[in-house]
């Protein structure tokens, strides 16, 4: 009975949940900039009853809407997202997920004052640049939460499988300018020890397992050909399937780079230029129960984990409370993810009935992990042995 009223209390609020999809969805904002949306998706709970904090770790755009019932029970946390990717837009549907956490925020919250325990809904900024999960993780903000659920748009509908650990290196030269033509002795060239740490990585791929993925750009690499460069960087993205295994993969490529500094004469600097992600840790007993719920509100099909995936700081989430990353599919195999035809494709009729029912599925798994005892100590015994 109490699931129906969950089912109904969403089915009314469908309007203004698909008009604030694409309300944030026709007004992107990067990360750490999403203002407007923060401010929408925040109004629409606070309109509901929640309590909302913002400015959690220090993200001016983050924030944390608690709706508590008063009375024991779990904590169960839906997370947003709603940063844009630059020129694209919201070409990774984060204005579906926003709402949708928000909407299966509101459906548990009309059911805890006869179930008890709370629900949180965790704004989390910047997924595609500095993630703010990264630092919630870090810093307790999700201590006393039970679960926590996220459900991003895809081309088809995926069970929550796995991510890549990730993390993000910055290799700065600094050499010496002088002519080109009639002083290159005297230089020192920065930019030749940027292009010997491409070679090295490059030839490093050969001797890695077939989850690594290293990928880089030249973001600064000299002023006039006729001079030579001076200073140089390197941005690189080093990716594996679990942390260990990307530890070593590190450092075997920051090796690269010091031996092109020691091969040019170049000072080498290593920083991190963005935070790093963990790899995602699905809680299968989770993930099951979601599955479960997301079929009976009308999912035809769920298919089984993605075998192709990147890097979400949800992973970092998954190793400090059990936690799912399930995709919902929109209604068009074809599509891309971080593209505009997948930026386009939110605003559809089949995306809106997607994120209904994802919402729908998500209030409903919360409703299972506050009302079932037993369904939370099996979530729970399978995380501890992680």
């Amino acid at each position: 009975m109490m699931k129906n009223q969950i089912i109904q209390e969403l089915d009314h609020l469908q309007d203004v949940l698909f008009t604030l999809s694409d309300s944030i969805g026709h007004n992107p904002e990067l990360g750490m900039r999403e203002f407007q949306s923060a401010a929408k998706l925040t109004g629409l709970l606070s309109g509901y009853g929640f309590a909302v904090e913002m400015n959690i770790c220090g993200y001016e755009t983050a924030f944390k809407a608690v709706c508590d019932s008063g009375k024991p029970g779990p904590a169960i946390a839906f997370l947003a997202e709603y940063d844009a990717l630059p020129e694209i837009g919201h070409g990774c549907g984060h204005n579906m997920i926003g709402v949708m956490a928000a909407g299966a925020g509101i459906g548990l919250s009309k059911v805890l004052a006869d179930i008890g325990g709370c629900v949180i809904v965790l704004g989390t900024p910047a997924e595609e640049t500095m993630g703010a999960k990264v630092a919630m993780a870090r810093d307790g903000i999700l201590a006393g939460i039970d679960a926590a659920i996220l459900v991003h748009p895809h081309s088809k509908t995926h069970a929550s499988g796995v991510s890549l650990a990730m993390d993000s290196l910055q290799f700065e030269f600094k050499g010496q300018p002088s002519h080109a033509a009639s002083a290159p002795e005297k230089g020192i060239n920065a930019l030749d020890a940027v292009i010997q740490t491409f070679n090295a990585a490059n030839a490093l791929r050969q001797h890695v397992t077939s989850d690594v993925r290293i990928h880089g750009i030249i973001t600064k690499g000299g002023v006039a050909a006729n001079v030579v460069p001076d200073h140089a960087i390197a941005q690189f993205c080093v990716r594996a399937r679990r942390r260990k295994a990307l530890d070593e993969v590190v450092k075997k490529v920051k090796n690269c780079a010091q031996a092109a500094a020691l091969a040019t004469g170049a000072q080498l600097t290593i920083s991190n230029y963005e935070l790093s992600y963990e790899d995602m840790n699905t809680n299968q007993k989770l993930s099951e129960a979601f599955g479960s719920n997301l079929l009976a509100v009308g999912e035809t099909n769920i298919n089984p984990p993605s075998e192709t995936f990147g890097s979400i700081d949800m992973g970092n989430v998954s190793y400090i409370v059990p936690a799912i990353h399930p995709y919902i599919g929109i209604g068009d195999e074809t599509l891309v993810g971080h593209t505009a035809e997948m930026a386009a494709a939110t605003f559809t009729p089949a995306a809106h009935q997607a994120l209904l029912r994802a919402a729908k599925a998500m209030a409903l798994t919360g409703y299972d992990l506050i009302t079932k005892a037993g369904l939370l100590a099996e979530i729970k015994k399978e995380f501890c042995r992680v």
